[in-house]
């Protein structure tokens, strides 16, 4: 609680004990006319009221507790940030105390374990720097047939890329699989590489707001039937005729561009699925697949022997 709060809270309780002051003092007084122990000029169904004060012991009882309050509130804490006359500190401000304490040391803590990290990776770096840097004066090709630098490899890959790709680099549902032949930015060591340091963003446009639910499905029956799937003929006829609006990036033969990121639709090879239902979902309403740029994370040295990798499980 702010000092401000704090005295704000003590002016109020200050202000209620004078309340309490004046309103004891003033009903003490008779202000009726009539003598104490006299009737009253009022009755109730016949009970005529006497003109009686307070007992005396309620009276005092009533002033020894204004003056506990003016001594509780100069002694003991309660009132915000005011410990009181004797130092002491309430419930409230020793948990509040201890909180901080504890967010004081956890905070500590974390400084120190960043220390300790970077301590550590300063000293990784100069016991690992000159392997990787030795690694990366070698081109890819010749890195992919080191076993030594492949089981390196083989482990960056694990620590960074396995959470999407998997541990076996055969991908799922919107994450390629690396162990094979197809890719959609290319394969060759540069490609890989370059997909590596700075990252892909693939866009695939949604064109539910163009096509008709009939359209869609007549489309989708035709990019099926480019790799030789089995569709109804009279639907794939159809979707050929919308068929301009995707050959702009996959091409007229449906091959794909590599510089655009386009898949290759003839090779059965579906990254989100090639069901009917799937490829109609990826027209309708597209797909949005980020590769994250590993260059400032893991530094290019290691970026290269991670790239031999990749490339050595395609080959």
């Amino acid at each position: 609680m702010s000092s401000f709060w704090s005295a704000w809270i003590i002016v109020l309780t200050l202000a209620f004990l004078v309340g309490i002051i004046w309103l004891l003092r003033w009903n003490m007084h008779n202000y009726t006319g009539i003598k104490e122990g006299e009737l009253m000029d009022h009755d109730f169904d016949g009970i005529v009221e006497l003109n009686n004060p307070m007992p005396k012991w309620w009276t005092y009882l009533f002033w020894i507790t204004i003056v506990w309050g003016f001594i509780y509130l100069a002694l003991y804490p309660g009132l915000g940030n005011f410990k009181g006359l004797l130092g002491w500190s309430s419930s409230n401000q020793e948990v509040r105390s201890l909180e901080e304490s504890r967010e004081a040391t956890e905070a500590h803590r974390e400084a120190g374990l960043i220390v300790q990290y970077d301590r550590e990776m300063q000293q990784a770096e100069e016991a690992f720097g000159p392997v990787f840097e030795a690694y990366a004066q070698q081109p890819i090709e010749e890195l992919a047939k080191d076993s030594e630098a492949l089981k390196i490899g083989q482990r960056l890959y694990l620590q960074n890329c396995a959470q999407c790709h998997g541990s076996n680099a055969m991908g799922g549902k919107g994450f390629p699989n690396l162990a094979d032949d197809e890719w959609i930015w290319g394969g060759s060591p540069e490609a890989i590489k370059h997909s590596l340091l700075y990252g892909r963003v693939a866009q695939m446009p949604a064109w539910s707001e163009q096509f008709s639910d009939q359209e869609i499905t007549e489309l989708a029956a035709y990019v099926l039937s480019l790799s030789g799937r089995k569709v109804d003929p009279d639907l794939a006829s159809a979707g050929q005729q919308n068929y301009g609006v995707c050959a702009a990036c996959h091409g007229m033969d449906g091959k794909g561009n590599q510089q655009l990121g386009a898949a290759n639709l003839t090779d059965n090879i579906w990254l989100y699925g090639g069901s009917q239902a799937a490829v109609e979902e990826t027209l309708r309403d597209g797909r949005n697949g980020v590769m994250p740029a590993w260059k400032d994370i893991l530094g290019e040295d290691k970026v290269h022997v991670i790239s031999a990798y990749v490339y050595g499980l395609s080959q």
